[in-house]
């Protein structure tokens, strides 16, 4: 997701979504589609993991291992859903900390919206959908990083209640290759 969004999502702008699980394994046209968002949202900026020009393969690669984590119950992956058509319009991710000292947390990762359904409250809704799926987990604390540079969504997730704890100069490359600032976030769950 890249730049600010409400804190809360708005049921009137939301319109007709769904917020669901992502189905295991997605079918082929969901991971088309799925593939087609992560695509769209390196090419408009979002500072989600990748580079251009992306690699052939790799966003396929990237969707295949993260189902597999799902699979095996390390990965919640969330999908919001049109429902005039079913098409997915958005996702986010919620990565499960495995160790005994850790359990208590989770990273949130990948919060993606197609660009041109973006400010529709879909972010803030799949985020709302996350903290309460971590909840029903026993999960207490969210943490995330993010760019303090033009690909990152740093006003987002302070409009959301989380808290900036610092960030590392240089810590990633923006999708055009420029190193930028990561903005690490948290949040205490009630």
């Amino acid at each position: 997701m890249k730049g600010g969004c409400p804190a809360s999502a708005d049921p009137a702008r939301l319109g007709a979504l769904t917020l669901e699980p992502l189905q295991n394994p997605p079918d082929p046209g969901d991971f088309s589609r799925l593939c087609a968002l992560l695509s769209a949202c390196v090419r408009s900026g979002a500072s989600i993991g990748f580079v251009e020009p992306l690699a052939p393969g790799d966003v396929e690669a990237y969707w295949r291992r993260a189902c597999g984590e799902a699979a095996a119950g390390g990965r919640l992956i969330l999908v919001a859903r049109e429902r005039a058509d079913g098409a997915i319009a958005g996702s986010a991710q919620l990565l499960l900390e495995t160790r005994a000292n850790g359990r208590h947390r989770a990273e949130v990762q990948k919060v993606m919206v197609f660009p041109e359904l973006r400010r529709r409250g879909i972010a803030a809704a799949l985020m709302s959908a996350l903290e309460s799926a971590a909840r029903e987990r026993g999960v207490s604390l969210l943490f995330l990083d993010t760019s303090e540079g033009r690909g990152g969504a740093a006003a987002f997730y302070a409009a959301l209640g989380y808290h900036y704890a610092g960030g590392i100069p240089g810590y990633a490359l923006e999708p055009d290759g420029t190193p930028a600032k990561n903005a690490i976030y948290y949040k205490a769950l009630n």
